[in-house]
C-alpha cells in the first residue's frame, strides 16, 4: 500500500481516542476547563451513563464572542503561548485538545458569556463541524452540553460498561476535584438525582463529610507542613504537603480512598501511594489500605505534567525530595494523632517478604513483628484433620494443641474465618442464610461512587442475609444482617461491596470472605477452654482446614522430631 496523508476527520477521531476514553474523560476535561476559568460553582449533569447527555455549567470568566469558534480548533488554547511556558504550567489544562476531541465524537452545544459582554454566544457542532451559531442571553460563565457521545463510533460504545458503572466513574472524577478544590461548590446530578452537593466553604473537612460521610470525617486528621499549601514568597524549592489523613481504624480493602493532588491536579502516582502506605507500616492489617487526601504543592518547574494526553500522569524532577517531604509529614501526623510504640523506627525501605509460615502476629491493634520459627517448620498442607488435645492459649491469639506427632499452633482468627467461610458458602448454596433482624432499622449512607454500585447490587445482598432498601438520597435502610455479623462490623462489610465489585473478579466469593473475616474471633481475644475445643471440633469438619480464605496458614506443626532436635536430644 502506498503512503498517504490521513483524512482530517480520521485524524480527529484518532486523536480523540487518546483524550476521550469514556464519558468520565469528558467530565474530567470540562471540569478542569471550568476550574481554570476561575469558577466558584460547577454543576454537572449526566444521563444514560454520560452517553445520552453530559452537561457542565460554570460561573467562570466565560469565552469572548470572537473566540468561540476558535475554541474548538485543535491546539487552540489560552493557557500557554510558547515553548518556555511548558516549564511553568499553572493551569490544569494546556494542550488545546479537549474540546476538539469531544466535538469529533459527539454532538456539542456551547452557551457562554464573557465578562464585560452584554449578550452571550451559542454554538452547535456535530462531528466537529459548526452547524449553528447565534447570540444568546446567559449569565457570565459557560455551559457545555455533550449529546450522543460516540454515536458515530459504535466500536467505542461497545467497550463501555453499564450506565451505572459509567455513572460511578463520573462520580469518582467529580469527587476527586471536589476534594482538590474545597473552595468550589460542586453539584452532581445522575439521571435526574442529585448525588453530590459540596458547600464550597474552602474547608476540606466539609467536603469529606459530603463525599465520605461523618464516620470517616471524624477519623481524619489534618496534615500540614507549613504555609497552608500556598507557595507564596517561600523558598522556590519548598515542597508543601497539606490535606487530611485517615486513622488506622477506618482503613479500607482497596486503594480507592487514596487521593493525591499535585498543585491541585488529580494524579495517579504509584510513588505517592507507596510512600503513604509505608508510613502506615505496622499499623494496618495485611490487605488493608489507608484513607488519605493529600495535596503536594511545589514550584511548577519541579514537576512535568506534559507526560500523557489525559494529564493524570506526572514526573517529579527530584522524586527523593518529594518522597521525603510526604513521608515526614504523614509519619508526624500519625505519631501526633495516635502515638504507638516504635512507629518512629519504621524504615521506608524494601525488605524481601518472609515466608508466611515464619510470620506471627501480636494482638490486634499492635504493630506486627515477624519472628523466625525453626527453619524446618512449615504450614500444614491440605490433609485429614488429626485428633488434637487442647493445651491452652498463647498471647490470646493462638491455640496450642497436642497431636499424634507433635505440637500444633492454631491461629484462632484464621481458623475461625475458615470455618465461617465454609458455613456461609454451604448456607448460600442451599439459600438458607441465617439472618438476624435489627431491633430498629439502621440508615446506611454511602458516597456518590458507592451509590451507583449499590443501586445495581443491593437486592442481590439478600442472598447473604442483608435486607436493604433505598431510603432517600444516597442512603439505604438496613433491616436484617447475616447472623454471623450480629453485633459485629456489618457496616464495614457493606462498604467493601464497592471495592470487591470494582476489582472485576468474583464479587460473591470476595464478599463471603469479607463476612467471614469480620465475623471471626479476633487476635487478642481470650477464649475459654470450651470455646477452643468447639473451634477445634468445627475445624475438623472443614474440607481444607490448613489455610484461611485469604491464603494464610491456619496452623503450624512442630513434629516431635523437630522438637527433639531443637532441644539437642538428637543430632
Amino acid at each position: 500500500m502506498s503512503i498517504k496523508l490521513l483524512n482530517p476527520q480520521i485524524v480527529a477521531r484518532i486523536a480523540a481516542g487518546e483524550v476521550v476514553e469514556r464519558p468520565s474523560s469528558v467530565v474530567k476535561e470540562l471540569v478542569e476547563n471550568a476550574l481554570d476559568a476561575g469558577a466558584s460553582q460547577i454543576v454537572i449533569e449526566s444521563q444514560g451513563g454520560g452517553v445520552s447527555l453530559l452537561r457542565i455549567a460554570d460561573n467562570g470568566v466565560g469565552i469572548p464572542t470572537a473566540e468561540v469558534e476558535l475554541t474548538f480548533q485543535r491546539y487552540a488554547t489560552s493557557k500557554i503561548s510558547n515553548l518556555d511556558d511548558l516549564e511553568s504550567i499553572i493551569t490544569l489544562g494546556f494542550r488545546g485538545e479537549a474540546l476538539a476531541s469531544i466535538a469529533a465524537v459527539a454532538e456539542v452545544e456551547l452557551a457562554t458569556r464573557a465578562a464585560g459582554e452584554a449578550v452571550g454566544s451559542y454554538l452547535s457542532l456535530r462531528d466537529g463541524v459548526v452547524v449553528e451559531r447565534n447570540r444568546q442571553g446567559r449569565s457570565q460563565g459557560t455551559t457545555l452540553t455533550v449529546k450522543n457521545l460516540f454515536r458515530s463510533m459504535p466500536a467505542r460504545l461497545k467497550f463501555l460498561k453499564s450506565p451505572n458503572t459509567e455513572n460511578s466513574r463520573i462520580a469518582n472524577v467529580v469527587t476527586q476535584y471536589a476534594l482538590a478544590f474545597a473552595e468550589v461548590k460542586f453539584v452532581l446530578s445522575l439521571d435526574g438525582r442529585t448525588v453530590l452537593r459540596t458547600p464550597g466553604s474552602g474547608r476540606l473537612i466539609d467536603t469529606v463529610i459530603e463525599v465520605y460521610g461523618p464516620e470517616i470525617a471524624r477519623n481524619m486528621r489534618d496534615v500540614s507542613s507549613g504555609n497552608g499549601g500556598r507557595l507564596g514568597k517561600v523558598d522556590p524549592t519548598t515542597i508543601v504537603v497539606t490535606g487530611l489523613l485517615g486513622m488506622p481504624a477506618i482503613s479500607r480493602a482497596s486503594r480507592n480512598y487514596l487521593s493525591f493532588f499535585v498543585n491541585h491536579r488529580w494524579v495517579n502516582s504509584r510513588l505517592l501511594a507507596w510512600v503513604v502506605e509505608e508510613a502506615y507500616h505496622g499499623l494496618l492489617m495485611t490487605g488493608r489500605h489507608p484513607v488519605a487526601v493529600l495535596n503536594i504543592s511545589l514550584p511548577s518547574p519541579e514537576v512535568d505534567v506534559n507526560v500523557h494526553p489525559t494529564k493524570t500522569e506526572i514526573r517529579f524532577h527530584d522524586e527523593r525530595r518529594v518522597f521525603t517531604a510526604v513521608q515526614k509529614v504523614v509519619r508526624r501526623a500519625l505519631l501526633e494523632s495516635a502515638p504507638l510504640p516504635k512507629i518512629e523506627e519504621v524504615a521506608i525501605a524494601y525488605v524481601a517478604p518472609q515466608p508466611m509460615w515464619q510470620m506471627s502476629h501480636v494482638p490486634a491493634g499492635s504493630i506486627e513483628h515477624p519472628i523466625s520459627l525453626p527453619p524446618t517448620s512449615r504450614p500444614i498442607p491440605a490433609f485429614s484433620f488429626p485428633a488434637l488435645r487442647l493445651l491452652g492459649q498463647l498471647a490470646s491469639s493462638y491455640i496450642l494443641a497436642e497431636g499424634p506427632d507433635g505440637l500444633y499452633l492454631i491461629d484462632q482468627h484464621a481458623a475461625h474465618e475458615n470455618i465461617l467461610f465454609t458455613q456461609i458458602k454451604e448456607q448460600r448454596s442451599r439459600q438458607q442464610i441465617e439472618v438476624q433482624g435489627l431491633l430498629e432499622p439502621v440508615t446506611f449512607e454511602v458516597s456518590p461512587q458507592q451509590d451507583e454500585i449499590f443501586k445495581s447490587y443491593y437486592k442481590e445482598l439478600a442472598g447473604f442475609g442483608f435486607s436493604l432498601e433505598p431510603f432517600g438520597e444516597r442512603a439505604y435502610l438496613v433491616r436484617t444482617v447475616p447472623v454471623w455479623l450480629h453485633r459485629k462490623d456489618w457496616m464495614g462489610v457493606l462498604r467493601k461491596l464497592t471495592d470487591v465489585v470494582e476489582r472485576g473478579d468474583d464479587w460473591v466469593e470476595r464478599l463471603a470472605i469479607s463476612i467471614a473475616c469480620h465475623s471471626a474471633i479476633r487476635a487478642g481475644q481470650v477464649m475459654s477452654d470450651d470455646e477452643m475445643r468447639e473451634l477445634l471440633r468445627q475445624l475438623e469438619l472443614v474440607v481444607m482446614p490448613s489455610s484461611c480464605p485469604h491464603g494464610r496458614p491456619t496452623m503450624i506443626h512442630l513434629t516431635l522430631g523437630q522438637l527433639e532436635k531443637e532441644f539437642g536430644r538428637r543430632g
